[in-house]
């Protein structure tokens, strides 16, 4: 058993045994009755550090594998082999050292003339590079995807990131049958404010209104963002109107309380809000186009009634 398998090739079989050894991959082969170590290639030793003559039976296999993985790879590779399905899987192996590298296991099911498994016999492949660069694009892409989720300006989430929100959020509520609220905002006033203050204060304002809103609406599904200029929107799920208009009046308290300088604003010296505020159930048939609408249609209703006000639906 072992290594020590050249008694057990034909004549030809040191040629095979020498271009084996000569690749990167690790050869190996594992007989199915005993469930030991026909062959491993010496690669093993460079890749993992455990020589050769360590790996005797499977049980060895499997213990030198992350614990993580160990469950469904030996799950998945027994009865695939049982089925005689030729597979592979990627699995964490164990070095010497106390390291783990990442392991391309390929492998081929070899029967008996009656159909029985006779023996596996496989290549291991080190691909830690590989999954070290599937690792950082996926990091990449979540760092741009998170990117397109928020507001450059103000870093709260974005339309594109409240349109996703509204949408689930809203099938949700539709199968559970709950209520949800939506509160559209806007600055009172904001041209004046830029005209009289400038666009590099009037960013300034903007964020500072962002992050005193975003304290607002803490529970972890409740979303606020920038819609869009100086109007910002809140989606509140399992919501009612009255609970709705309580965080509205938060709203509006927190940037009272805060009185950022407007003298421009013919409601008085310090910056105001206005809110539109929806609640819907919905149902089939509903849209979320139409229920954004109706709660714009109450912020401006709010404006038409004299600013610094909620006005709800």
């Amino acid at each position: 058993m072992g290594n020590d398998i050249g008694n057990r090739m034909e004549p030809d079989s040191t040629v095979y045994k020498t271009l084996l050894e000569s690749t990167k991959a690790i050869p190996w082969k594992i007989d199915w009755q005993s469930m030991t170590f026909a062959y491993i290639g010496p690669q093993i030793e460079a890749v993992l550090g455990w020589s050769p003559s360590s790996w005797v039976g499977v049980q060895d296999w499997a213990d030198r594998m992350h614990p993580d993985d160990r469950g469904w790879v030996v799950d998945f590779c027994v009865a695939q082999s049982q089925a005689g399905t030729d597979h592979e899987a990627d699995y964490r192996a164990l070095t010497s050292g106390g390291d783990y590298v990442w392991i391309r296991d390929v492998v081929h099911v070899v029967r008996k003339a009656n159909g029985d498994v006779d023996s596996l016999i496989g290549f291991m492949f080190d691909i830690s590079e590989r999954k070290k660069n599937e690792e950082e694009l996926a990091r990449l892409r979540q760092e741009f995807e998170n990117l397109s989720f928020k507001d450059g300006l103000t870093n709260v989430g974005n339309r594109r990131m409240f349109d996703s929100v509204l949408q689930k959020e809203w099938d949700g509520a539709r199968g559970s049958g709950t209520p949800m609220s939506l509160i559209m905002l806007d600055i009172d006033f904001f041209k004046q404010y830029n005209d009289h203050y400038g666009h590099v204060q009037g960013d300034t304002c903007l964020r500072q209104l962002s992050r005193i809103l975003s304290t607002a609406v803490a529970r972890p599904r409740d979303f606020f963002g920038r819609y869009g200029g100086e109007e910002f929107v809140s989606v509140l799920p399992e919501t009612d109107a009255e609970a709705a208009l309580r965080v509205a009046e938060r709203c509006r308290e927190l940037i009272a309380s805060e009185q950022i300088p407007h003298e421009r604003s013919p409601l008085g010296p310090s910056l105001s809000i206005s809110m539109g505020v929806g609640t819907i159930v919905p149902q089939e048939g509903d849209s979320p186009t139409d229920f954004v609408d109706t709660t714009d249609a109450q912020l401006y209703r709010a404006k038409r009634e004299g600013r610094n006000c909620i006005a709800a639906a």
